[in-house]
């Protein structure tokens, strides 16, 4: 898990519903778990400072960092993509992008993925289709310098057969499933499918029993945010295809329903995690 990635994670999952900010001493402490050091959380920062994603911020503690509305917006976005939030309903209409040759490797490969990530996939070199259109396709096109004729097309032949095609329906199936092998090793190897979230240690216990709730809590967070994490990358492969597009046994929808299930198991004790150390570090009023 690279330290960028993580932080988008972390802010996503957490930090953006407790004030957007936090302390660099709270960012060092809660990427730890994930076997991410210091000096590439602080790296990390400092590129995402520089992409517009964060600002620094004077906290009462220290110097912090919190999103910008950019990010805000990306991060709400892809929340609704995540958790499944966002309305599918679909008008079976489709958003064409005509975009000429983006010149120079980097800046191609950034702009493709980008629209990727904005669920637009490439019906040939120069045209993107999407089955709605992304509020932030303008904002990608400014970013990069780049220019697009915009249209809104019904009838394009089979929408089933054209979505197969153009979103590559079976490797992005495949996919799915190989996620949920992965998961279900994940889930247990880390113990999560035996056990429940501990609802918390009472004042009094014996040391021994507070050290294995805070272990249990790490634990917690730490298998949630990679299970999160694996997940969070079909935001640059899956659309979000409406239900009439899919096949009817469709994988994605088994490994939807896994996600949300451990998703959501597990953050009880994960969260009490974050919040001891914002706490511990000052993030927490």
């Amino acid at each position: 898990m690279q330290a960028r990635s993580a932080l988008f994670d972390l802010y996503g999952d957490y930090v953006r519903s407790r004030g957007g900010s936090a302390p660099i001493a709270a960012l060092v402490r809660l990427l730890a778990p994930l076997g991410i050091a210091a000096p590439a959380v602080r790296t990390a920062v400092s590129r995402m400072v520089r992409q517009g994603w964060l600002e620094p911020v004077r906290l009462p503690v220290g110097p912090g960092y919190a999103l910008t509305p950019r990010a805000v917006r990306r991060l709400d976005d892809a929340a609704a993509r995540i958790y499944r939030t966002r309305s599918v309903d679909w008008d079976c209409s489709w958003h064409l992008l005509v975009i000429p040759q983006i010149h120079g490797r980097s800046a191609r490969e950034r702009f493709q993925a980008g629209l990727g990530f904005l669920g637009y996939a490439r019906l040939n070199a120069g045209t993107w289709l999407a089955p709605r259109r992304s509020e932030e396709v303008d904002a990608l096109l400014r970013a990069e310098g780049a220019r697009a004729d915009s249209f809104v097309a019904r009838d394009l032949g089979d929408p089933v057969e054209l979505a197969d095609r153009a979103f590559d329906l079976a490797s992005l199936g495949a996919a799915y499933r190989r996620w949920l092998a992965e998961a279900r090793t994940l889930a247990t190897d880390s113990g999560g499918t035996a056990t429940a979230p501990p609802t918390g240690t009472p004042a009094g216990a014996p040391a021994a029993a507070q050290v294995d709730a805070e272990e249990e809590t790490v634990r917690a967070y730490a298998t949630r945010s990679v299970l999160v994490h694996e997940w969070r990358k079909f935001l640059f492969r899956d659309p979000g295809l409406p239900r009439a597009l899919l096949p009817a046994d469709w994988p994605g929808d088994e490994a939807a329903a896994y996600f949300d299930t451990h998703a959501t198991r597990l953050l009880p004790s994960a969260a009490r995690f974050v919040d001891t150390c914002l706490a511990h570090d000052g993030g927490l009023s």
